[in-house]
């Protein structure tokens, strides 16, 4: 049983840090870069802290990936014979991908905004009507994406709770009759 302990124990917390930094930064930084007195503070904040927060993401991505890698690995067999478990894993594989790459894409979009940070803002989601219609693109895309991101992260830790509910002894047994 301790063999994935720490594998499991980083999986989750690495989801776990996606997910709340996402939404700890749609809701509590954006919220707060909002409330700036001048408008081109306000993308500018926003851009500073998320910038911040990126190199923790990364590491917390690669560190999710080490540990998915051994994880499968030990759980190799299982994968292979147990009704479901094969088709879940390519699902949630194809889920923290897809996460993984919309969070790329909205960091893209940070850095277009953080470039355009001189015209000002409403906040760090929501431009000002004279705002370039670049900056409005961005800024657009990042309203919508600020919260699809936490909804990725949040279906990996689902999904990671549903592979390990599938190792019950109850669950194993019954996968493997089929």
């Amino acid at each position: 049983m301790a063999g994935n302990l720490i594998a499991r124990s980083v999986h989750d917390l690495t989801a776990a840090a996606w997910f709340g930094g996402s939404l700890m930064g749609a809701i509590g930084l954006n919220g707060a870069a909002a409330a700036a007195r001048e408008p081109s503070e306000r993308t500018r904040l926003s851009s500073a802290g998320w910038m911040k927060w990126a190199p923790f993401q990364t590491a917390a991505f690669a560190s999710h990936l080490v540990a998915d890698l051994a994880i499968a690995w030990e759980n190799k067999e299982r994968i292979a014979k147990q009704d479901g478990v094969a088709r879940d894993t390519v699902i949630k594989t194809a889920v923290t991908v897809a996460g993984a790459a919309v969070t790329l894409y909205s960091g893209i979009l940070g850095k277009k905004v953080e470039k355009l940070a001189d015209q000002g803002a409403e906040g760090a989601t929501e431009p000002r009507p004279d705002a370039s219609d670049e900056l409005k693109a961005a800024q657009q895309q990042l309203k919508v994406l600020q919260w699809v991101i936490p909804a990725f992260a949040g279906l990996v830790v689902i999904l990671g709770a549903k592979h390990g509910e599938m190792q019950r002894p109850k669950n194993v047994f019954a996968g493997l009759q089929r």
